[in-house]
């Protein structure tokens, strides 16, 4: 039957050219933006996905700044600790000198004064936007490496911890610890007591004012032994007594045997057997608050109260704590670039994900544009065939 009223053809045509037009649309949508997916009404649930994926990617970049923030701040640190490895070496090398009855000692303290003083510098100037790992303020610093999302969607950071160096060669104060029965109050450090043949001398140990790592250096004559305060003499029930025990078997392992030392409770007295008169002061200096603080205490003119033997003891102490500062470094910068190397590689990896996601394949819409605006043209003829039917109804009626 034929209807002036429906044509049936003409809407069927029609909906044909809509369809096709709006599968034009999308695809020349996706020429144009490059995404198959470029909002959440193209695909929801890949939309969603696609921004959770691209939110780590930004976050990503920014662990990427300060991992490299990082790796240079360490990177500082590293530098200032080998270098200070390399001028504890030249202290050594005057230090060794000094063991030559020849050299010239006060000459050679000079030199290592002035070394010291250029570790002290070096320590100083070796900050990062302010961050010093070396000089003792910072116990250990995080540096932001990663983000960590787990199966809920709950996103944690994480960091990795660089601990701080102290190389800095502030030394430790004379304490008022020591007391004694000679007229000497507090400590004995500049005043001096002599000891004259067959003559005694007292010290007295404090416990109030006992630490760890609190140094006692006594001097007699022209000969200065030191005894460490340990944890365990600390925590000894009389630690005073402890602590005079182990000063007194310090001064009685002296090269002078005329000088000997006894003991009772907590104090120290301190015979000289036969001789001349011998000048005795007796100190204890608080453990130092950088770990090279011992340089303060490295002297090694003979003659003016030094002791060259005891120097070269204690400047391969102090080496080995720089060494071990720059390993420790070394190790943590590695692992910051390890972690910077990763990241990279991880946000490379999110970006292919997101773009297997999204991204058109231009390819296949080139070749189904193709297609679509031919089956667009035959759709417009279908549609232009349809519509002139009704004009055929007229020739029933000449």
């Amino acid at each position: 039957m034929s209807s002036i009223l429906t044509n049936s053809s003409a809407m069927v045509a029609l909906q044909t050219l809509q369809s096709i037009n709006k599968n034009l649309a999308t695809n020349q949508s996706q020429i144009s933006t490059g995404k198959k997916v470029d909002t959440a009404r193209d695909n929801a649930s890949i939309w969603a996905i696609s921004q959770t994926m691209q939110s780590d990617v930004d976050g990503f970049k920014g662990i990427s700044d300060a991992l490299a923030t990082g790796s240079a701040s360490v990177a500082v640190a590293r530098t200032a600790s080998e270098s200070i490895t390399g001028l504890l070496g030249q202290i050594k090398a005057k230090i060794v000198a000094a063991q030559d009855p020849s050299a010239d000692q006060g000459k050679l303290q000079t030199d290592i004064a002035e070394l010291r003083n250029q570790v002290g510098s070096v320590v100083n100037a070796a900050q990062f936007n302010g961050l010093n790992l070396v000089d003792g303020t910072n116990a250990s610093v995080n540096v932001l490496a990663s983000l960590d999302r787990d199966a809920t969607g709950a996103v944690t950071a994480s960091n990795i911890a660089v601990s701080g160096q102290n190389l800095s060669t502030a030394a430790g104060a004379v304490k008022a610890a020591l007391a004694g029965s000679d007229g000497i109050g507090g400590d004995s450090a500049t005043a001096a007591i002599f000891i004259d043949a067959g003559g005694t001398a007292d010290i007295v140990v404090v416990d109030a004012a006992l630490a760890a790592g609190d140094t006692f250096n006594i001097q007699i004559g022209g000969e200065q032994v030191s005894y460490v305060v340990t944890a365990e003499d600390v925590a000894a029930g009389a630690p005073e007594e402890v602590v005079a025990n182990g000063i007194r078997t310090a001064i009685n392992g002296m090269d002078n045997a005329n000088i000997t030392a006894d003991v009772a409770a907590d104090t120290i007295t301190v015979t000289n057997a036969a001789g001349d008169t011998v000048n005795m002061t007796s100190e204890i200096v608080s453990v130092g608050t950088g770990g090279l603080s011992g340089l303060a205490g490295i002297n090694v003119d003979d003659g003016a109260g030094g002791n060259s033997a005891q120097a070269l003891a204690d400047i391969e102490g102090l080496i080995q704590t720089s060494i071990d500062a720059a390993a420790a470094f070394g190790s943590s910068q590695a692992r910051i670039d390890t972690q910077s190397d990763f990241v990279g590689k991880l946000t490379d990896s999110l970006k292919t994900g997101i773009g297997a996601l999204v991204d058109a394949n231009m390819e296949e819409a080139s070749a189904r544009l193709q297609a679509l605006q031919v089956q667009q043209q035959l759709a417009t003829q279908s549609l232009s065939i349809a519509n002139q039917a009704p004009q055929n109804i007229l020739s029933l009626f000449r």
